[in-house]
């Protein structure tokens, strides 16, 4: 690192400060350092996309959220703290809300750092509702986690989702930081964003500072209060995010579940084939859905609305094969689900939106194979169905 960056990375550590956008309730954070500094054991845990994920960190221990959870073993010594992360590139907080529960909830964590906002789209109102409706299932857990979100940016642009996504953390007093007020254009972009996007070493060590800054003022309050023996871990104090606020958006998307070839069986299926591959990592999503690769091959679901999605996968190893989706048999709506990516970064977990607040009752998806050729290099992969509980 040259004198000028050197110096321009210092100046930036004294601003970290700046990056609180909303200080919020802080509560759920001291019980869980309180419990930290008794010596119960943890667990920290990551939500978010390829930032999250560790995109462009020459190791996992450099990402933000490893270094982030570094810091927590760093403070609290007495306690068993262990790390849990959940993030899948080019993925947005309507996925996040449908596999909350299986990725995250299900390992029981006591501190949830959500990180969706280059990932949500600035402006789609979508968005905000899936974010409220993950933030409100989070808080909603029954031993009553603790919740910081994160806003990253764009360093091309100063682009993110915090117009949708800071009145969220706002209803719901939860503490949140960004990185737009610290980084953006206050260091060459280039030398924490290679892409412009994802942090290298340096930009995951940056937005660790800003996450970590804001974690010192809770420990000094539960340092001031002490330790806090609480067999079973059950956060059974007066808390100020239940009951729930009413909320911003309909939030209809709290009971947004995925399901994939174990927890759901089609209704027809004629030409696509189970993935029985073994799945080795919450990033290795590429597995567990169903594949077809000839023209004409059908595969049909029955779920429950008002929300629909299908996952499927982009592919850069053109050409593949394009699949059509009906759904309630109305053919005059068909989707079309192409599974050539024109991007060159790699193959893409794509959401195909396919309901949005339609009924509450039962709903049937077809998808039939309509173009495929001895040319294709990979074939249609159904990832998952996403819809209600």
């Amino acid at each position: 690192m040259d004198k000028e960056l050197k110096g321009t990375v210092e100046s930036i550590k004294k601003r970290f400060a700046d990056g609180i956008v909303n200080f919020g309730d802080d509560s759920r954070i001291v019980k869980c350092m309180r419990r930290a500094l008794a010596g119960e054991d943890l667990t920290i845990a990551f939500l978010g996309g390829s930032i999250t994920q560790g995109s462009l960190a020459s190791e996992p221990k450099f990402c933000y959220a490893y270094r982030t959870y570094a810091w927590w073993e760093k403070n609290f010594p007495q306690s068993e703290i262990s790390y849990w992360n959940a993030g899948i590139g080019a993925t947005t907080s309507q996925l996040g809300v449908a596999r909350v529960q299986e990725d995250v909830l299900s390992q029981r964590p006591d501190f949830v750092v959500v990180e969706f906002s280059v990932n949500d789209e600035d402006y789609n109102l979508r968005f905000e509702e899936t974010y409220e409706s993950l933030v409100r299932v989070i808080l909603a857990a029954p031993w009553k986690p603790a919740l910081l979100l994160v806003h990253n940016v764009r360093y091309d642009d100063g682009g993110n989702a915090a117009f949708l996504h800071r009145p969220v953390g706002e209803r719901y007093h939860i503490p949140s930081v960004s990185m737009k007020p610290v980084l953006y254009g206050t260091i060459p972009a280039r030398s924490i964003s290679p892409d412009f996007l994802h942090p290298n070493d340096l930009g995951h060590e940056l937005v660790a500072g800003v996450i970590t800054n804001y974690l010192e003022g809770p420990k000094q309050k539960a340092l001031a209060l002490g330790p806090d023996k609480n067999a079973g871990g059950i956060m059974d104090f007066e808390d100020a995010f239940l009951p729930l606020p009413v909320t911003i958006t309909q939030s209809s998307y709290e009971n947004s579940r995925r399901y994939r070839n174990y927890q759901i069986m089609p209704i027809e299926c004629d030409g696509f084939s189970r993935d029985g591959a073994p799945q080795y990592s919450i990033s290795d999503c590429f597995k567990r859905g169903w594949t077809a690769y000839k023209v004409g091959a059908r595969i049909a679901f029955r779920v429950l609305g008002p929300n629909i999605a299908v996952q499927y996968r982009k592919t850069v190893r053109r050409p593949a094969p394009v699949a059509r989706l009906i759904l309630d048999g109305d053919q005059s709506s068909a989707i079309t689900l192409d599974s050539n990516f024109t991007e060159d970064w790699g193959d893409c977990l794509y959401l195909e939106t396919i309901l949005e607040h339609g009924s509450e009752g039962e709903h049937t998806i077809e998808i039939e194979i309509v173009q495929a050729s001895k040319e294709d290099k990979e074939g249609f992969y159904l990832v998952s169905v996403i819809a209600g509980a």
